[in-house]
């Protein structure tokens, strides 16, 4: 019998003798350590009462034997279910009442915290710490170092993610082995991983971009990572001379870009530097190249499909675009039931082996958002320039319709960006008493420069119509992200909601 994902990233472990991990420590596990490792854990997870079927939840810190537990869950034909490190219990209560997990994993200083909640609704609670250490680590020493996989095919579910819930409570969306593995085999073919490549993986491991894009198409490809705990700018610059992929978020690139130790030398053995999660500032990408020589590659994707489109690995990959539909995804932009024509702006639809099987018990949102056909509606607002390259322009929520004309804040954050003095910007629309919204700036500025919001609105006056030009703006230290550096627009358009009432009154 198969097991599709397991298969595919895992059983070949079993003839890696060679290093699979390298630790920031210079420590080394091997393919078939790691492989003993899953095994184990699989053991584990069958003595916990883990069945086919069964969620196994885990919100524990990245280490190696957290990456073993979820080729656990795939081997023992469970779905994997990873929290973000940064939930409270009281989302943590939600995300596990919805889900129902058989089994909770948690960091161990969590467990007096975590273990009433899990417990209300059913779920065996183990503990694991980002040193391997843990009630889990415990479970699996005494268990044999070989399993046999429980069969799964292409249509089973492999995992739920959660989205990140900016509008209404989250959703989790079901991801089959065909979504994860269909992905996995289009990036590595698309990005040209080999066994040769050793990628520099200091993203976290609760999110798509860690767990399935970089870690799965490492697994598939037969490659090494360097497994950091996360982004440590020492760690980074110490070990990037023995890497040959790197891929992170944009606050990787701009931290880099900060240190000067971070020089053309340094990169001169890395193949392809990836970005994604966030939209990478243009400035960043011009600012890159003229450091390293290198363009970054940016991509998009979300979490009910993984990667949808990515600039070419050959070719230009142009500053401020997502590039073109992956082998096997199809793509169109949407308008008022039409697809529209190139240059215009329009809802993102996708559709192939890489979109969600639906939202888990949300059959409502489910056929909301995902069409008889196939076709997923991101919600992402995008246009394609007249050689098929992608922007997205904003998510549908962000768009700002201000006295009846519709306004996508990337065009005027684009703009602002530019302004002398401006890091970086937001824009999002606030209630107004005459435009029913208006358009509100939140600019942060450059290290050592004072910002004059007024100045700054007063250099768009001959670069955007009047009406998307911000009717006020404020200077903040820095804007609010998520985990994976996704600027908040949900908490600007909170902190700032009363903005223009209280300057009319």
């Amino acid at each position: 019998m198969t097991n599709t994902l397991y298969d595919a990233l895992f059983a070949p472990l079993a003839n890696r003798p060679g290093p699979l991990l390298i630790l920031p420590d210079g420590a080394t596990i091997t393919g078939t350590a790691f492989l003993a490792m899953v095994a184990q854990t699989g053991h584990a997870l069958r003595a916990a009462g883990v069945q086919p079927g069964d969620r196994v939840a885990a919100q524990v810190p990245k280490s190696p034997l957290a990456l073993a537990l979820y080729g656990a869950t795939v081997a023992v034909g469970a779905i994997f279910l990873p929290l973000n490190t940064a939930y409270t219990p009281a989302e943590i209560d939600y995300f596990i009442g919805n889900a129902t997990p058989r089994l909770f994993v948690c960091d161990p200083d969590r467990n007096a915290a975590l273990t009433p909640v899990a417990t209300a609704h059913g779920a065996a609670v183990l503990t694991l710490d980002g040193a391997g250490h843990g009630s889990l680590a415990t479970a699996l020493a005494v268990q044999p170092d070989r399993l046999t996989p429980a069969p799964r095919g292409p249509g089973d579910l492999a995992a739920i993610l959660y989205t990140s819930g900016t509008t209404g409570r989250s959703k989790g969306a079901m991801l089959t082995h065909r979504n994860l593995l269909s992905n996995a085999e289009a990036l590595a073919g698309l990005w040209q991983f080999t066994a040769d490549d050793v990628l520099l993986h200091a993203l976290p491991i609760f999110h798509t971009h860690g767990l399935f894009v970089a870690s799965n198409t490492s697994l598939l490809t037969g490659g090494r990572m360097i497994f950091l705990p996360g982004f440590d700018l020492d760690a980074i610059l110490r070990l990037l001379p023995q890497a040959t992929a790197m891929m992170g978020v944009p606050t990787f690139y701009t931290r880099l870009l900060d240190d000067p130790r971070f020089t053309r030398d340094l990169t001169a053995g890395i193949r392809l530097f990836i970005s994604g999660s966030a939209p990478l500032l243009a400035e960043t990408h011009r600012a890159f190249h003229a450091r390293t020589g290198h363009r970054i590659l940016e991509r998009y994707g979300m979490t009910e499909t993984n990667m949808n489109t990515s600039n070419p690995h050959d070719g230009d990959r142009r500053a401020g675009t997502v590039g073109f539909a992956l082998p096997g995804v199809e793509l169109r932009i949407m308008a008022d039931g039409a697809e529209v024509t190139p240059g215009e702006a329009g809802v993102i639809e996708v559709r192939g082996p890489n979109v969600f099987a639906g939202y888990w018990q949300m059959p409502e949102k489910t056929a909301e958002e995902l069409r008889p056909d196939g076709w997923f509606i991101t919600g992402d607002i995008g246009r394609l320039d007249a050689d098929g390259y992608l922007q997205i322009v904003g998510r549908a929520k962000d768009l700002v319709i201000s006295g009846g004309f519709n306004i996508y804040p990337v065009e005027v954050e684009a703009e602002l960006d530019a302004q002398p003095g401006v890091l970086e910007s937001a824009v999002v629309g606030l209630p107004h008493p005459d435009f029913g919204e208006a358009v509100f700036a939140v600019l942060v500025p450059q290290p050592g420069v004072i910002l004059d919001p007024e100045s700054v609105l007063a250099g768009l006056r001959d670069r955007l119509a009047r009406f998307k030009q911000p009717k006020a703006a404020v200077v903040v230290d820095a804007l609010p992200r998520n985990a994976m550096g996704k600027v908040q627009k949900a908490a600007l358009r909170k902190t700032h909601a009363g903005w223009f009432a209280a300057a009319t009154s």
